[in-house]
């Protein structure tokens, strides 16, 4: 998280992520219109993919290491952000949205 931040100039805020991980977004696929589309509105829950696998939940107090592994982070960011939004995430996004997760 302090790389994302560094790179956005900008402290991260769990607020922010929590109200990125809740919006609903246009520049993406219809059928993921916000992050909550597939893992749910509780991040401490589990979520489902559009096929109907199981994905761990989000929150880092349910799943400490989810967010230790830099390559792992970046692949679902890669992945999730052009879905959910079009296009890549900012720094500042990851950031606050990791932010959030690690408030839960």
């Amino acid at each position: 998280m302090a790389g994302y931040a560094a790179e956005a100039g900008a402290a991260p805020s769990a607020e922010r992520g929590a109200a990125f991980f809740a919006a609903t977004q246009v520049g993406g696929k219809p059928d993921t219109p916000s992050c909550s589309t597939c893992h749910t509105a509780n991040p401490r829950a589990e979520g489902r993919t559009r096929a109907g696998k199981a994905i761990e939940p989000m929150a880092a107090s349910v799943s400490p290491t989810r967010y230790t592994d830099f390559k792992f982070v970046e692949k679902w960011f890669g992945r999730n952000c052009d879905s959910v939004l079009g296009r890549a995430c900012t720094p500042g996004e990851k950031a606050d949205f990791i932010a959030y997760m690690a408030s839960l």
